[in-house]
């Protein structure tokens, strides 16, 4: 529901938003529904939505907190807690037609979330489905073997068919793929699917052609964001593993991520550009495009002060927008594409630049999409999915399905940003951050 045009304070609008998109919790509805059912409740991210997305709730995990709604917090964490119990994995959503693939891995920071409110021995419980998902990402395709020894990640799906939630837009996709380019529609279906896995669907971060959908290559790509999360993850396999006493365990998981940390250096840093870049498998080559996923390296802590200063000089010439960070240069008519700013990528931004000091272009980024976030709420008594930062008159669009009413990380990301001191915690770094 809208608040008539912004009628009540943003803040307000929020947290009675929490109630609106919270769902019980799932008791006996396998045998009617498609719903993978989850024994606490959780919160959705739109009002369209009767399920959880998994890299969405990271980000509205941040608002839950910093609305003190810590029941709802620990529920979602012990529901994906329960689902790589049950499955192995994190869905991208507990749907049944979702079992195929996950989203980018933000478990191990809902972890640090945990452990920022209830303290660090509290995590332990979670070192093993910590383990079952770092295991899952690093078995079968989605693990690449770049040398000898060395292993990156990309996504992938372990089916190749039609995504039964947009069944008819897949298939004549891969047809129009199949008549003009020669590609086999299972090919197209893989790779559709891998980019829905990596949270960013769609846009022209996975296109060979940035005007032609039908070239999407999601698996030709090692993403730069994706092997930053599971660095992370590994860095905190580690550390819960010493607080459990376990120093061989903890020793195996520091080496890994040291690995990875220099594998990061060696694949994904374009001294060129000045950024970090996706890897092209394909060509052997950094990717020939920046997009904000250069976020990463900053926000988990393996950039060097050189590169991170590097990355916020082209943030600033480049996707530096009126109403914060665009998300690629291309125009493209695809959602995750110029002239589409997304919260979570907006908060990436400002705890990554934190993390290095450089407070002036992260409080730049805060103002700006605190304040579009806030004129649009005051036009239309909405939180949106995502937000023109370009032309601040306009109200976004691209995707699939029309703008959701909610919304689970625009609201999260929105309190979080307001909240900074607060909500920047639990990544353990140690930087002066300025109120907005």
């Amino acid at each position: 529901t809208s608040d008539a045009v912004g009628k009540l304070p943003i803040d307000e609008h929020i947290a009675k938003l929490w109630k609106e998109l919270s769902r019980k919790p799932d008791v006996g509805v396998e045998d009617v529904s498609s719903l993978i059912p989850l024994p606490f409740a959780y919160v959705v991210p739109g009002g369209r939505f009767r399920e959880i997305y998994y890299w969405d709730s990271y980000f509205t995990q941040l608002g839950l907190l910093a609305d003190g709604e810590d029941e709802i917090f620990k529920g979602m964490v012990q529901n994906f807690s329960h689902l790589l119990q049950a499955t192995g994995r994190i869905p991208n959503g507990n749907r049944d037609y979702y079992r195929g693939r996950s989203q980018p891995p933000f478990f191990s920071l809902m972890i640090s979330l945990w452990q920022e409110r209830y303290g660090q021995q509290s995590a332990l419980a979670f070192l093993p489905v910590l383990k079952t998902e770092h295991t899952f990402w690093m078995t079968g395709s989605r693990a690449v073997k770049v040398g000898e020894t060395e292993v990156l990640n990309r996504y992938w799906d372990d089916r190749a068919a039609p995504r039964p939630e947009a069944y008819k837009e897949d298939v004549k996709l891969a047809k129009h793929a199949e008549a003009k380019l020669k590609r086999s529609p299972s090919d197209v279906f893989r790779d559709l699917r891998a980019g829905a896995e990596s949270g960013w669907d769609f846009g022209t971060r996975w296109f060979r052609d940035s005007n032609e959908f039908a070239t999407i290559s999601t698996t030709e790509f090692l993403p730069v964001d994706l092997n930053c999360l599971i660095y992370q993850l590994e860095t905190k396999i580690a550390e819960l593993s010493a607080l459990n006493g376990d120093e061989a365990e903890a020793s195996r998981f520091r080496d890994l991520a040291a690995q990875r940390k220099a594998l990061i250096q060696t694949y994904f840093w374009n001294s060129k550009s000045g950024t970090f870049r996706d890897y092209d498998l394909k060509n052997r080559a950094v990717s020939g495009e920046d997009t904000l996923a250069m976020l990463m390296p900053l926000f988990v802590g393996v950039a060097t002060e050189v590169q991170a200063k590097s990355v916020e000089k082209v943030l600033t010439a480049k996707f530096l927008k009126a109403g914060g960070l665009v998300t690629t240069l291309k125009m493209s008519g695809h959602q995750w594409d110029s002239p589409n700013g997304w919260a979570p990528l907006q908060w990436l931004g400002y705890a990554g630049l934190q993390r290095y000091g450089l407070v002036k272009t992260a409080s730049l980024i805060q103002k700006r999409w605190l304040a579009l976030n806030e004129k649009v709420y005051q036009s239309t008594g909405k939180m949106m999915e995502k937000y023109d930062v370009i032309d601040l008159k306009k109200v976004s669009g691209g995707g699939e399905y029309p703008n959701q009413d909610g919304f689970g990380w625009t609201n999260g990301v929105y309190k979080a940003l307001k909240n900074s001191k607060a909500s920047l915690r639990h990544l353990g770094f140690q930087h002066e951050v300025d109120k907005p």
